[in-house]
């Protein structure tokens, strides 16, 4: 341990590292802030309470943990292990700017050698259970702001964080606007007021919406839309009673619906629903039915992909290249895909 170095808590840090990071969008942030609270758990078992302490020995040591379902209670995959070790070492790489760490400790983080393939994750909401959650929703909560954050990243296929920036000024509901036909929202980088996209002025474009989703946001911005506004001055589309909806509170939304008991299915999993900790509003996320905003999008994707509809355009609406969503978001089996060959060739 180097003399030099000052004294530092591994909450202060964290909270230190996040503050510094902003530059990045909101769900960057939080994931990242997620991945940490598990370090910082770690360092609260081992009784470290100054990061100058920390050594190689140790980050072996927790990524070992880490793996073994550490903090999680579950074996990590290689994929989320490296995710997780690679945002420690971003943070050590900061903590080493403000001496609380040695220069070198953060390429002291080993992470794990990855097989081809591996980056990628297989967890999706499937599409026709997608539509199935999306007409519960408008028959029993219509217009509600559950129901719009869910139809909206199903119709639209955008990522949660863009869902979040829009204002009641990005949305041409009645497609009135000039050289439009229809009706369509708006997404627009706007970092300086705390919603940037993910791909900054790359990721602004206008994309249509039906008729039907027009009149289920319109029936919303009437109804039970709060109407306030946010810590900008902000008019945001979805609101809570405090401002604008947060990407976490859309998260949860998504874990909350895609739960089957929520909707008074059956238990795919064989569990009793009044021992099941899932159940539990904190616990929503550790269903094995539960997805993310993610597998949403990845959702939407496969439906595309299913319907053979022009990649181009796909890819401009979901502002991904078509490499990324083959990639990251297409979710078809090969089956699928071969029966799709099959009608292609007119077989």
């Amino acid at each position: 341990m180097s003399a030099e170095l000052e004294p530092l808590a591994p909450e202060e840090a964290v909270d230190l590292y996040l503050e510094s990071r902003d530059d990045a969008a909101e769900n960057t942030l939080e994931g990242q802030y997620y991945r940490l609270r598990a370090f910082l758990a770690w360092c609260d078992e081992e009784g470290i309470a100054n990061l100058n302490e920390l050594s190689g020995r140790d980050l072996y040591a927790y990524r070992v943990w880490r793996r073994e379902g550490g903090y999680s209670n579950e074996e990590l995959k290689t994929v989320t292990l490296r995710g997780d070790l690679a945002t420690l070492r971003a943070f050590l790489r900061f903590c080493a700017k403000i001496d609380a760490v040695s220069e070198e400790l953060y390429d002291q983080v080993p992470l794990p050698r990855m097989n081809n393939g591996e980056d990628v994750s297989e967890s999706t909401l499937d599409p026709d259970r997608a539509v199935e959650i999306v007409d519960w929703l408008e028959r029993y909560e219509y217009a509600s702001r559950r129901h719009v954050i869910v139809l909206l990243l199903w119709h639209t296929g955008c990522r949660v964080g863009e869902l979040r920036a829009l204002d009641l000024g990005d949305v041409d509901l009645d497609g009135n606007r000039p050289r439009a036909d229809g009706p369509a929202i708006h997404f627009v980088h706007r970092p300086e007021s705390g919603t940037p996209l993910k791909n900054q002025e790359n990721s602004e474009r206008w994309n249509a919406i039906s008729a039907h989703v027009a009149q289920v946001l319109d029936d919303y911005i009437e109804g039970k839309r709060k109407a306030v506004t946010d810590e900008h001055g902000r008019t945001p589309l979805i609101t809570t009673r405090n401002g604008r909806v947060s990407v976490s509170a859309c998260r949860d939304t998504l874990y909350r619906v895609t739960r089957p008991c929520w909707r008074g299915e059956g238990c795919p999993h064989n569990r009793d629903p009044e021992e099941c900790e899932a159940t539990h509003y904190s616990k929503m996320s550790q269903c094995p039915s539960a997805r993310s905003p993610h597998d949403v999008r990845s959702g939407r994707v496969t439906a595309h992909r299913l319907a053979d509809e022009d990649r181009t355009l796909v890819s401009d609406r979901m502002n991904a290249s078509e490499d990324v969503l083959d990639k990251h978001y297409d979710r078809r089996s090969q089956r699928q895909k071969a029966e799709q060959r099959r009608n292609l060739f007119d077989l």
